[in-house]
């Protein structure tokens, strides 16, 4: 370098992004699209119809009913809509269809429960079905008088642990429950209580337990007693199941209330007002 050469020295600042702040604007932003994209679902299904609304509820527990609606037309669109050969099914087949499969999810539940109490050896005097009351759980008895002392309304020491499962499930219901007793023909032989008294008091003492471990409160719509007018088994109206006590969780009659028993079970609504139904044969 020269005598007298002027130096020019450049200063270059730096320049840094990120800082304080580094990528958390990133995770911000996901939450905001996040939250609008379930804002505008909400909104989307606010605006479909009750039976839409009710098969959505139950995709969650149950994501093959769901893709039964679609199929069968109770939901449009999607790659599995409805062939031009099918027409949608009626709203009124939907709801039946929707309950039909919640009830028989219930009954399944607690099968499984009932297994998991080691109960599984009272599999055979405990029947599940659908029926066109709706649920219907039946008790039956046996030669050795399972769930009652004989002759009495006096629980025999497992019926409480059967009758807790059974409520902790019926309880996240909107269905109304009917608590029926069933005698065979033998006659009673005391002469002021008899076979119409013990039906009437089996149903009331399961009635009681029940409600106690898990209905909701105004769930039970009726507690009936039958005596032996219908007899499960007719041909031989002495035999050990005559003596059953039957719990019907009846269908809905109101379908705003359906999305309650296939979705969350949620609140619960309070009981209906439609007749009381006879046992089925």
């Amino acid at each position: 370098m020269s005598k007298g050469e002027v130096v020019i020295v450049k200063k270059r600042k730096a320049s840094r992004h990120g800082g304080h702040h580094g990528g958390a604007w990133k995770v911000a932003y996901a939450d905001f699209v996040t939250a609008m994209m379930a804002f505008f679902l909400v909104l989307w299904i606010i605006g479909q119809s009750p039976a839409v609304k009710a098969a959505i509820a139950g995709y969650f527990r149950d994501p093959g009913l769901f893709q039964e609606m679609v199929a069968k037309g109770i939901i449009p669109g999607g790659t599995l809509g409805p062939t031009p050969d099918a027409p949608p099914m009626p709203e009124s087949q939907a709801f039946d269809l929707i309950e039909r499969k919640a009830l028989e999810a219930t009954g399944e539940r607690i099968k499984s429960l009932l297994k998991e109490a080691d109960l599984e050896p009272l599999e055979n005097q405990i029947e599940i079905t659908v029926t066109r009351d709706g649920l219907r759980i039946e008790l039956l008895e046996a030669g050795d008088s399972t769930f009652f002392d004989t002759g009495s309304a006096v629980l025999a020491p497992t019926t409480s642990r059967v009758l807790g499962i059974i409520a902790g499930e019926l309880g996240k219901l909107a269905n109304d429950v009917i608590v029926e007793g069933h005698t065979d023909s033998r006659p009673y032989t005391g002469e002021a209580y008899g076979n119409w008294e013990l039906s009437t008091d089996r149903a009331n003492v399961a009635r009681r337990v029940m409600q106690s471990a898990g209905l909701r409160e105004g769930q039970v719509h009726g507690v009936q007693g039958y005596a032996a007018t219908f007899l499960r088994n007719p041909d031989d109206p002495l035999d050990a199941s005559n003596r059953r006590v039957s719990i019907i969780v009846r269908h809905l009659s109101n379908p705003a209330v359906l999305s309650e028993i296939v979705g969350d079970h949620g609140a619960a609504s309070g009981a209906g007002e439609a007749p009381a139904l006879a046992p089925s044969p």
